[in-house]
């Protein structure tokens, strides 16, 4: 990534109370998570395709945290008390679908339990996104997230909106419910964006 795009994007976040850690590989990241999230802390999973070519739920499990990630679920009430449960822990742990260099975190989620526990809940937030989710402003992170991981999420899913067989959003009802746009925290430093400096997700 461009030295002085990173410069920017870290000063701007900054300005918002929030802390950005670059990183040049999933590796990378993996130890760091590890290392900063305590052994004793209860941990919240927010679905993400990078976490999961991680396995960081079952590295964190293995090693003796409480994990609610809804994967974990055998049925879809289960899926639904996991979700809470992931609400109100100290850490809360996601991807994201897109960032901008001006310093805002974009998501579009189906139910929104996703966006709900990084705007508030869990004490810590930390968010790992791929060099491919970001943008350098809001307007062109709302465009990527709507064309580009949208369809893509949509697809995996199984759902069948029009945008699948389009690869654009055509604003349609159903599936794509609650946009979030973080600009800013109260508590300084309660989220902390991990980039890597690799194609991460969609």
């Amino acid at each position: 990534m461009d030295s002085d795009k990173l410069k920017k994007l870290v000063g701007n976040f900054k300005k918002r109370n929030m802390e950005v850690k670059y990183f040049e590989c999933l590796e990378d990241v993996k130890s760091c998570i590890l290392d900063t999230v305590p052994i004793e802390s209860t941990i919240g999973i927010g679905h993400s395709a990078t976490l999961q070519k991680m396995d960081i739920t079952n590295l964190l499990l293995e090693r003796g945290n409480f994990v609610y990630d809804k994967e974990l679920a055998k049925n879809r009430d289960e899926s639904r008390e996991l979700k809470r449960k992931a609400l109100t822990t100290d850490w809360y742990i996601t991807g994201s679908n897109a960032i901008s260099v001006d310093g805002r975190i974009v998501n579009v989620d189906h139910t929104g339990n996703r966006v709900a526990a990084i705007t508030y809940g869990p004490d810590k937030v930390i968010i790992v996104v791929g060099k491919n989710k970001i943008a350098d402003t809001v307007d062109e992170a709302i465009k990527r997230v709507k064309n580009v991981a949208c369809p893509t999420n949509a697809k995996r899913a199984g759902y069948n909106p029009p945008c699948v067989t389009l690869n654009r959003c055509v604003d349609c009802i159903g599936v794509c419910n609650i946009l979030s746009i973080i600009g800013g925290q109260t508590d300084n430093n309660r989220i902390k964006v991990f980039i890597v400096n690799e194609e991460c997700g969609f």
